[in-house]
Formats: structure tokens, C-alpha cells, sequence
């Protein structure tokens, strides 16, 4: 396998939300897949499977790295990763490197986080972060490389998620015309995200690529948009985009897929 890819970026903790697969390290170059052109009515497999994908990484309509996601099985649980690589610009002097990992299980369909890793590295910089999700206790907690307040024991409840399972869930649950609710329980934050799915797919071309995909955007309080791109059998957000203040900040653009 390769390194893990990873990739640039200022605003570090919008990245990571987002992709938010979204969306991984130590990915292989795949075979690019084939095109999807689904019914206007399909809809994205609920089927979690082991998966890698690979992705530029654009910063400000710039290209600066590389991102791979990926999601593997290990025994009756699961793991998501995603790694990034700054190496281009800015990001590319800055040595980022930024990896992220969450351990879950997925019993009755529902993806339920068990512990969490965050690595950011740069020339100046290097930030290490852990938690763990204590079921039976109904708290979380996150240690490392954070504020105090953000140190404290967090409550739990029954659906809460990291940000990378938010991402695949946005793959599981995305229907045409759908509102999708999340609970977002990530690096001793709570917050309350809202999807809005599109009724019809759209054209989404990436690369030499195109999709029939749906369109799934969320907008915050401060305006801050993300929106993800889904199609139908594909494992992995299509295109990952976050917007600041209406202009495009962080973009992931699908580059291959495979079955891990």
C-alpha cells in the first residue's frame, strides 16, 4: 500500500467535519470505476462494506494535496480513516499531514463510534487528540491536545456519531427530497446537524468522471456551508465541499475507488 495521502488546509476542524468520509489512510491505487447513471428514483446501497477511495484535495479553488478514506473490518467491528496530505502551496511548505481515525460497530444497521484518533503534524505544529465513547456509561471523553473545557466527560445518546460517521451515514440514509438529523459528538463538541437531500439527482462531473448523484447540503448558524455529492453504489461521497462565506473552501473531488 501507499503512504496515506493527505492534504492541505488552514482551517483544520472544518476539514475534518467534513469529510465532513465523507470520508482514510494507506490507500493502493485503484481501477478508476465506471461511470453511474442511476434512475431518477435509485438510491445510494445501505450496505456497509470495506472500501478505499483517493482524492484531490483543492483549497480556495487551488489544488494542494492528496486525500484517501478508507473503511475496513477488523473482527465484529469497523474502522473509518481519513488522511490528508498537504503538497502543494502553502500547505505543501507547512508539511500538513492530518489523520483521523474512528473505531465503531455497526449492529442493527446503526454506526455507533467506539474510540477516535486525531494526528495533525505540520512544520510548527503537532496536535494529538483521543476519546473514547463509554456506552455503558453514556459519556464520551476526549483527551491530548485540547482546551479544558473540551477535556470534559460529554453525555451520550443513543445515535450519536463522529464526524466521519456522519459521513457514511449521509451515504446510508440519503433519499431524494429527504431531511436528514445527525447529533455530532466529536473532539468534546454537541452539535445538531440538518441535511437537506435534493429531490432529483444532478450531473457531477469529477475528473474524466460522471455521476448521477444526489446532492446533500447542510448550512450552520454562521452561513458555513457542506455538501456532499452521493450516488448510487458508490461507497464514498462523490465530491465533499465546504463553503465559507459563499465562496468554495475546502473540496475533495473523487479521483478511484475500490472494495477494500
Amino acid at each position: 500500500m501507499d503512504a496515506p495521502t493527505t492534504r492541505p488546509m488552514t482551517r483544520t476542524p472544518r476539514l475534518l467535519a467534513a469529510a465532513t468520509l465523507v470520508l482514510a489512510c494507506l490507500a493502493a491505487r485503484a481501477q478508476a470505476p465506471a461511470p453511474v447513471a442511476p434512475a431518477p428514483d435509485a438510491t445510494p446501497a445501505a450496505v456497509l462494506e470495506p472500501f478505499v477511495a483517493t482524492y484531490d484535495a483543492w483549497y480556495r479553488g487551488r489544488q494542494a494535496g492528496d486525500a484517501t478514506m478508507q473503511v475496513v473490518r477488523e473482527g465484529d467491528r469497523w474502522r473509518v480513516d481519513l488522511a490528508i496530505r498537504g503538497d502543494r502551496g502553502l500547505a505543501g511548505l507547512a508539511r500538513l499531514n492530518i489523520r483521523q481515525s474512528t473505531v465503531f460497530d455497526a449492529d442493527g444497521g446503526r454506526y455507533r463510534p467506539l474510540n477516535q484518533s486525531t494526528v495533525r503534524e505540520a512544520l510548527l505544529l503537532d496536535r494529538r487528540v483521543t476519546g473514547t465513547y463509554d456506552w455503558n456509561a453514556m459519556q464520551a471523553r476526549w483527551d491530548g491536545d485540547l482546551k479544558k473545557e473540551r477535556r470534559r466527560p460529554v453525555a451520550l445518546r443513543e445515535g450519536d456519531m463522529s464526524a466521519l460517521l456522519i459521513n457514511l451515514a449521509v451515504i446510508r440514509d440519503a433519499r431524494p427530497g429527504a431531511t436528514l438529523h445527525y447529533r455530532f459528538v466529536d473532539g468534546g463538541r454537541v452539535r445538531e446537524h440538518v441535511y437537506q437531500v435534493a429531490p432529483q439527482p444532478e450531473t457531477v462531473a469529477v475528473g474524466d468522471m460522471s455521476y448521477d448523484a444526489l446532492r446533500v447540503a447542510r448550512s450552520d448558524d454562521d452561513g458555513d456551508q457542506t455538501v456532499l455529492w452521493v450516488a448510487s453504489g458508490v461507497p464514498t461521497p462523490i465530491r465533499i465541499l465546504q463553503r465559507r462565506d459563499g465562496e468554495d473552501e475546502i473540496d475533495l473531488r473523487l479521483v478511484e475507488y475500490r472494495g477494500a
